[in-house]
């Protein structure tokens, strides 16, 4: 499966304080985890078994989830059973059309 996730602290300690500390946190935990992740400007992608790519999820929401008492979680799964590396497979077959 594939999880494409964002997470960030909803709650901070002054108004213009910084999220990215604590959304670093978070991909540091998805980077350590060993399994293969890309992070863009939106969200974090994780591949991997569900158990594996849940915890990596639950893990880096807690990271974040220490610094602030409200964090914001969007997740979405492709869920796509006997299917490994699709994060490039994808890519790869939009590629061809172009």
């Amino acid at each position: 499966m594939i999880i494409a996730f964002s997470v960030a602290p909803t709650v901070t300690a002054t108004p213009n304080a910084e999220m990215s500390a604590a959304v670093a946190e978070a991909v540091r935990i998805v980077r350590e985890s060993g399994l293969p992740n890309e992070t863009n400007a939106m969200f974090t992608l994780v591949e991997g078994e569900w158990d594996e790519v849940m915890d990596v999820v639950r893990r880096a929401t807690f990271a974040v989830a220490e610094v602030s008492p409200r964090v914001s979680l969007v997740l979405k799964a492709d869920i796509r059973a006997g299917f490994t590396d699709m994060m490039h497979e994808k890519i790869e077959s939009l590629e061809k059309h172009f």
